[in-house]
């Protein structure tokens, strides 16, 4: 894989997307003569809570944490299917946050998203070709409607289905194909940024493989930035080259893939990697960390791990912290590393490579 990792180094290449003081709010309160009758303020969900960060041109940026934590939002943010409350957006410069439907439409070709459930994300009573064809027609990227057919052939092909599965509908297809499918939409366009909302999540474990295995393809041969968003922490190691971690709306780590599976920093990113199956039994002291993600409505004051983290002092429980930059090119958002009160872990086992999945970005 030592091409592959020229291809993302992203020292070689510049900055497709930049992410700075990002935030999303809900109104979730009640109607308003309920909370009159009943004197309750308005509640607000923090959904996403000012957070920063940069995918350089040709690489994957994971982005995991637990359910809840606001992933999805980021992603929907990203593509424009929500307007943010705060914050910048920009891609390749240009700030996207706020656009209206008919300023995002151009962007929209070249920012593409795959989302999570393949079952739910086709139209069932159009015929594959057509689901394909659809970005092709939208963004006017073919002459006539034997150039649509072509394009769509080629699509299919690319993404390893039969031309002729065109004339079929979404139902006659697996979970795996209709991913596949998926993915062809989502190429259609000619995109260069890949949106992928935790893509292989509803599907078995042994499709899995082959559909991260064709995105590492595709990404390869056709230069693609992926964000990626994944509760398979095996799977977010070796398919990318840079992880963020999110806890309650922040983002409270960032490191190079390698860097923060073998040296976590933050207390959270300890509690996920200590989730990961210790196959090859190296007897490492595992922390615990007990409680509960607080209500995200009613989030803690502080930092909002405080509640369930060991390492948890006075200052926590008050101050939000900032991002610090550390050493090899990453940040982490702890009082307790600022002061040296989380000792160092020793090196964690890289996880095992899922079954099917060829390799990592991280070989050669």
């Amino acid at each position: 894989m030592a091409e592959a990792a020229k291809i993302h180094d992203p020292a070689a290449s510049g900055t497709v997307l930049k992410v700075a003081g990002l935030k999303r709010y809900f109104d979730v309160s009640a109607p308003w003569l309920n909370r009159v009758l009943e004197r309750q303020p308005r509640q607000i969900l923090k959904a996403v809570d000012g957070i920063d960060l940069e995918i350089a041109r040709g690489e994957t940026f994971g982005l995991v944490g637990e359910s809840g934590c606001g992933k999805s939002t980021v992603a929907r943010l990203i593509v424009g299917l929500h307007g943010p409350t705060a914050g910048s957006i920009e891609l390749e410069g240009r700030n996207i946050a706020g656009l209206s439907r008919k300023q995002m439409a151009p962007v929209r070709r070249r920012l593409q998203m795959i989302f999570q459930d393949p079952y739910a994300s086709l139209n069932p009573r159009w015929r594959v070709r057509d689901i394909v064809a659809e970005p092709i027609r939208a963004f006017g990227l073919a002459s006539d409607k034997a150039a649509v057919e072509r394009r769509v052939g080629e699509l299919l092909e690319q993404v390893r289905l039969n031309p002729r599965d065109g004339e079929k509908f979404p139902h006659e297809f697996s979970g795996g194909q209709r991913q596949r499918i998926s993915i062809a939409r989502a190429l259609a366009s000619n995109p260069e940024f890949l949106v992928c909302d935790e893509p292989t999540s509803a599907l078995d474990v042994s499709v899995q493989a082959q559909i991260l295995n064709l995105m590492r393809d595709l990404q390869r041969d056709l230069g693609l930035t992926y964000l990626f968003i994944s509760h398979n922490l095996a799977v977010v190691y070796h398919i990318s080259n840079r992880v963020g971690v999110m806890y309650l709306g922040k983002m409270v780590e960032q490191a190079p893939s390698r860097t923060l599976f073998t040296t976590p920093r933050h207390p959270y990113t300890r509690l996920l990697l200590d989730t990961i199956p210790d196959l090859d039994m190296t007897g490492r002291e595992r922390t615990p960390v007990g409680g509960e993600v607080p209500n995200p409505i009613n989030p803690p004051t502080g930092c909002s791990f405080h509640p369930r983290c060991p390492f948890a002092n006075e200052r926590c429980r008050v101050e939000s912290p900032r991002a610090l930059a550390m050493p090899g090119n990453a940040t982490v958002a702890c009082h307790g590393v600022e002061e040296g009160r989380v000792p160092e872990e020793p090196v964690l086992a890289a996880p095992a490579v899922p079954e099917g999945l060829g390799g990592s970005v991280h070989d050669g």
